[in-house]
């Protein structure tokens, strides 16, 4: 029997709707297949775990107000203030030991903030601080300030104490330092210390931020401890 038009065209019709068909099957298919694939390629990225105050490290490589490895797991953050005796007391009692134990083992970085609040010989102090790490004496600075200063009460840090301290700490040019110590032109620098410690809620010394999480005061050497061995387990 000869087909009709009728019939011609229902055949047709049918042909691409089944066409049609395996186009989507098709399709779909490779749509599930490649997102499927791309979940099993993507590797899982990991973010760093932070405390509640997040990351507020700064991470440069040669910076002279930071001691460690640029890369170590864990960067303590200590806002401070010259004038401080807690500061003072962290620096004698728990510093040394941090260094010991992490800092030269490669687990923890320390980046120091100025925080000067006690007026302005405090301010004067941290552009003494700040004129020392310009050569290279930062941290030697640092430790001779706060091993004269005494248990309480605020030291009288003038201009000639300051740089009895640099001599003290072996700064080589120490008219070189005293020209730097007078200069306003950190005082920009000193000011960023500032807001960022203000940013997060900080207005006392010492303050600390370990990965994220805050400690407030010259607590003991324990503290530290658990605080960095927590953040550095939760690194790995």
């Amino acid at each position: 029997m000869t087909p009709t038009k009728h019939t011609v065209h229902t055949r047709r019709d049918l042909w691409l709707l089944g066409a049609l068909g395996v186009v989507v099957a098709v399709l779909l298919a490779f749509l599930v297949v490649g997102r499927t694939g791309a979940e099993d390629a993507a590797d899982p990225v990991t973010a760093p775990q932070m405390g509640p105050v997040g990351d507020m490290s700064r991470r440069i490589d040669g910076d002279p107000l930071a001691i460690g490895a640029v890369d170590a797991p864990v960067v303590l953050i200590e806002y401070s203030d010259y004038r401080c005796p807690f500061c003072a007391k962290f620096s004698r009692d728990v510093e040394p030991a941090l260094i010991d134990k992490y800092v030269d083992e490669g687990i923890l970085r320390m980046e120091w903030r100025d925080l000067p609040i006690f007026g302005d010989q405090s301010m004067a102090a941290a552009r003494a601080g700040r004129a020392a790490a310009a050569q290279g004496k930062f941290w030697e600075f640092n430790a001779t300030v706060y091993a004269a200063s005494p248990d309480r009460g605020h030291p009288d840090l003038t201009p000639e104490s300051l740089r009895s301290f640099a001599a003290a700490a072996g700064v080589p040019d120490l008219d070189r330092f005293d020209r730097e110590a007078a200069d306003p032109s950190v005082d920009q620098s000193i000011y960023a210390d500032m807001l960022e410690a203000n940013t997060i809620g900080v207005s006392s010394t010492p303050s600390f931020v370990i990965n994220g999480t805050p400690i407030l005061g010259a607590q003991p050497l324990g503290v530290f401890d658990q605080a960095i061995e927590a953040a550095a387990g939760a690194a790995e």
